[in-house]
């Protein structure tokens, strides 16, 4: 399962709950060739197959980068690791004791996915601490002569979040930073979950994306973004739509959640509810609610204390 996306880039559906066209993984190759996340657990095996299918050895895989810690991208880090034993597993300065020691990423995953942490997300087992290496701002690990990925620090929708942009194909490798566009669902959608959503730090991070001028934009979620200039652009203009959204009805004293479904329905109109299921499962409203939410409380403060003002 896999298909070329750029010169040596390889994209691996890595099958979320069966669901395909999801989850991505991305293997860059090279004589020193990395993964580019590994997807939940529960993706493991889909995932291992699809490299073993593409000639990956178990002595072969360089390395395994992941963009953050959240479960849909890096559950499956551990096991990885164990198949690839000669693999170096590169994360955010923020992220990295969780990979090593997940037991609490684990449990408040717990709270928020509750049954369906085991049914569609698996755990996270963990990666003995000597084989993590921890990614700075601009770092850039080697693929092979002449080709490096090089690391963007991106937080926003995570504060362990990082982009990774390939010198040979241009694309860069945007995690969730940019939000959230599946092939079968069309629409643009910004990733704002709780607890670390922060809407500044995240126009920042598309713009320091924008900045490096990519010749493309790969989602995790899913694939390869059409005119990835123009998307960031987009994506900028949809997350402080989204935020104003939020912040309206907050003010107000409404419920953000049934605000940002009013304004944001129409997204879906048209979609086959069982795409639309796969978004609401992905990336509903009510966990960016609950994101925005918490954004609006820690830097706005309390709303009866505020004065409506108009945008």
């Amino acid at each position: 399962m896999g298909s070329y996306i750029g010169p040596g880039v390889w994209e691996i559906d890595t099958l979320l709950g069966g669901w395909s066209r999801v989850t991505a993984g991305y293997l860059i190759e090279g004589p020193a060739p990395v993964l580019v996340e590994t997807g939940s657990q529960t993706s493991v095996p889909a995932l291992l197959a699809a490299l073993e299918g593409h000639g990956v050895a178990p002595g072969d895989l360089a390395g395994v980068a992941v963009t953050h810690i959240h479960l849909d991208h890096a559950g499956g880090v551990g096991d990885v690791a164990r198949a690839f034993p000669k693999a170096t597993v590169y994360v955010h300065e923020r992220g990295a004791r969780h990979l090593v020691d997940p037991e609490r990423l684990v449990r408040s995953a717990a709270q928020v996915y509750g049954d369906l942490l085991d049914s569609l997300y698996g755990r996270l087992e963990p990666t003995p601490a000597e084989r993590v290496h921890v990614l700075t701002d601009g770092e850039t690990i080697e693929i092979g002569p002449g080709r490096t990925l090089t690391t963007v620090d991106s937080p926003g929708h995570a504060k362990h979040h990082l982009g990774l942009h390939d010198s040979e194909s241009g694309i860069l490798f945007a995690g969730d930073a940019v939000g959230v566009r599946l092939p079968d669902g069309g629409v643009l959608r910004p990733a704002t979950p709780p607890a670390d959503f922060d809407l500044d730090q995240a126009v920042t991070s598309l713009r320091k994306f924008r900045a490096r001028n990519p010749a493309g934009v790969a989602l995790a979620h899913y694939g390869l973004l059409p005119d990835p200039l123009e998307m960031l652009d987009e994506a900028e203009g949809i997350l402080r739509h989204w935020a104003e959204v939020a912040e309206r009805a907050w003010r107000a004293g409404d419920d953000i959640a049934d605000a940002l479904e009013k304004e944001f329905a129409s997204d879906f109109d048209g979609i086959d509810p069982q795409h639309r299921a796969k978004l609401e499962t992905l990336n509903g409203i009510h966990s960016n609610a609950a994101g925005l939410r918490r954004w609006l409380e820690t830097t706005k403060g309390d709303p009866d204390s505020v004065h409506p003002h108009s945008h």
